[in-house]
């Protein structure tokens, strides 16, 4: 360790591994504002920050499949949080944006800029309505990042059209609700026919597939060919981390697609 560098706290790495999540992965350098904020957060230097990301990156087993090692030097406290996390992705994302939160003075419902506005009154109910909308703005956020914010089958980039969708559906797996290789960004129109089985995508290839019950629509119906057909068996555009699981793709494909 060079004079002045102080080892990294279990709650740092936490909070870097939120970080990481929210991050492209082509981002994750010292002159990214998003490093460069956090680093001031933390007291650290962006360059001190990026490296990390790196060490953490030398984990992230989808990496490993596409051949990318990451950074060398990771400590043994970098690997056992990163495990911890990677393990129990529900409870550990809400512990981290529950540390964010703490450390900017805000809470965890205005960080994800959650609407409290129509809330129910009874306590129990609020508290499930609060929890479920945090999730979903925290499972966004990473999806986006993690596709950079374009839909995997059309390529459009405009956010305000674009869709975290769940490979397995957020109430049959409580316990991947917020894992990101359960998620997949789609454009609003497709997200729909993905959770309601007209289209899935295949493990292993990644390639679309079509419910025979959409193709019988394509007579006469140029709306079909344009925006479905003209996809059939095309990869997906992948991430660069987070690669959507096979097991969860494998779900789809047997319980929600219409094969």
């Amino acid at each position: 360790m060079k004079p002045g560098q102080s080892l990294w706290t279990r709650e740092e790495l936490i909070l870097a591994i939120n970080l990481y999540c929210k991050l492209p992965f082509g981002k994750m350098h010292k002159s990214t504002p998003m490093v460069v904020e956090f680093a001031q957060l933390i007291g650290r230097t962006p360059s001190s920050v990026a490296l990390k990301l790196g060490n953490l990156a030398s984990f992230d087993p989808t990496l490993h499949a596409r051949g990318i090692k990451g950074a060398s030097n990771a400590s043994r406290l970098d690997k056992e949080v990163w495990n911890e996390f990677y393990n129990r992705w529900d409870e550990a994302l809400l512990q981290s944006e529950q540390l964010l939160a703490n450390l900017t003075h805000t809470t965890v419902e205005k960080l994800n800029e959650v609407v409290l506005d129509d809330l129910p009154t009874a306590g129990l109910e609020k508290e499930r309505v609060v929890k479920t909308r945090v999730n979903q703005s925290i499972f966004r956020k990473i999806v986006l990042a993690t596709y950079n914010n374009r839909c995997c089958i059309t390529g459009i980039q405009t956010p305000e059209l674009l869709v975290a969708s769940h490979i397995v559906p957020w109430s049959r797996d409580e316990h991947n609700r917020l894992n990101p290789t359960n998620g997949i960004c789609l454009n609003s129109l497709h997200d729909k026919a993905f959770d309601c089985g007209l289209i899935s995508v295949t493990p292993h290839e990644y390639r679309i597939i079509l419910s025979p019950e959409l193709k019988q629509k394509r007579s006469h119906n140029a709306f079909i060919e344009i925006n479905f057909l003209a996809y059939e068996n095309k990869e997906i555009h992948l991430p660069d981390k987070f690669i959507p699981s096979d097991e969860f793709l494998a779900y789809h494909k047997e319980h929600i697609f219409r094969g």
